[in-house]
């Protein structure tokens, strides 16, 4: 019978923010550490119990952390830029990793996650291990932009700011802070793609057919740069296949790890 798992909280401060951390270690040590990297509104607390099931279903370690202005992390007192995603991949996730003592990580990016780690692997070409993007944005559509002024809305006027709450210590900061930025009209050109071509790593998307935040253009557009890239599209699942549906995502996202294993043994 397998102990359970150790969930490790802290804090590191990296670019002069502190920010929280879950470590998780791994059931088999050899494998690479996956690093988690949370959607535009999401924290280490949002990933709710996927972190754990993660690191039991592959037998990697995991790390997570809330980016600045996002769960316990520092709160944010500024306006975000519109390039705050290029700081995130070429500033802070190198530092934190350092911080942390990772090395060649397994990069978990979801969302505005997603997009920081195709930021990264562009920039820092022989670091990650790999890429597993959930819903990743490469550039800026009509139905995201929709669907962020949907949340806008929903803020000012349903229960959805005191659904926040529960995983943002300053929920309004953090609210503003991802919505402001995408609703500005000079994010509207904000495009990645030209990161793309340089990704030498392995790079697994999964994308929901009813994504509300994206369409199939942006993991085509990854592929069509990347074309060693596979895509796995989920049935009956909007913006977050982690939460929309587990199981096929887990089973994929571990199946990837033994692809890469044997992509390991082969190299050597």
């Amino acid at each position: 019978m397998s102990l359970p798992l150790q969930l490790q909280h802290g804090e590191v401060v990296v670019d002069g923010k502190r920010l929280a951390t879950l470590r998780i270690d791994a059931a088999r040590p050899e494998r690479p550490t996956i690093v988690m990297l949370h959607e535009g509104l999401g924290s280490v607390e949002m990933w709710k119990d996927f972190p754990e099931r993660l690191a039991a279903r592959t037998g990697c370690s995991v790390a997570a952390y809330s980016r600045y202005g996002h769960g316990s992390s520092d709160r944010l007192t500024e306006k975000r830029a519109v390039e705050y995603m290029h700081h995130e991949g070429e500033v802070v996730l190198p530092e934190l990793l350092e911080k942390l003592g990772i090395s060649h990580p397994i990069l978990l990016g979801h969302s505005d996650g997603g997009s920081i780690a195709l930021i990264f692997a562009g920039t820092y070409l022989e670091i990650p291990e790999a890429l597993i993007l959930e819903a990743p944005h490469v550039f800026v559509e009509d139905l995201s932009v929709a669907s962020i002024a949907q949340a806008k809305d929903a803020f000012e006027a349903t229960d959805l700011r005191g659904k926040l709450a529960r995983y943002h210590a300053h929920v309004d900061e953090t609210f503003w802070g991802w919505n402001d930025i995408w609703l500005d009209p000079r994010f509207r050109s904000w495009n990645i793609e030209s990161y793309l071509p340089a990704i030498r790593c392995p790079i697994l998307c999964i994308q929901g057919e009813q994504d509300e935040y994206g369409t199939m253009a942006q993991v085509l557009a990854i592929q069509q740069r990347v074309p060693t890239s596979q895509i796995l599209t989920l049935p009956n699942c909007r913006h977050s296949p982690h939460r929309d549906q587990p199981e096929a995502t887990l089973n994929r996202m571990s199946e990837f790890v033994r692809e890469l294993e044997k992509r390991r043994v082969h190299l050597r």
